[in-house]
């Protein structure tokens, strides 16, 4: 089974946006960042990919997140996932970011519903 973190809440301090998910019932010390991100258009999120020697996390952003993202990347703020103690930079998330929302954009593929919000949003 796919390990996941769900984003619950973000909120700002002067450099990051931070994205905080609840607790998860997996270590998370040997976590890195890939650098690459996916789009579940089902769920309409983007999936941002950590990843250890072994597996691969995805780290799910809702569209109720995406106005903070946006205006994260106008700001040009770094992005932080916060879970319990942990903070991770995303690195990468920008040009990802910006790639996906650019592919969806008058894209159906990824379905009406993802492309509707996109277009709103970003």
């Amino acid at each position: 089974m796919q390990k996941r973190i769900e984003i619950k809440k973000t909120s700002w301090n002067e450099q990051q946006l931070l994205l905080e998910a609840d607790s998860v019932s997996f270590p998370l010390d040997q976590v890195s960042a890939s650098n690459q991100m996916l789009v579940d258009s089902d769920n309409l999120a983007f999936i941002y990919k950590l990843e250890t020697a072994t597996e691969f996390i995805y780290v799910s952003i809702k569209d109720d997140f995406w106005n903070d993202m946006r205006q994260a990347l106008e700001d040009k703020k770094a992005i932080v996932l916060v879970v319990d103690k942990t903070a991770l930079l995303l690195t990468n998330i920008e040009e990802e970011l910006g790639y996906l929302i650019e592919n969806i954009r008058d894209n159906a593929n990824y379905g009406e519903e993802m492309e509707r919000r996109v277009n709103e949003i970003f």
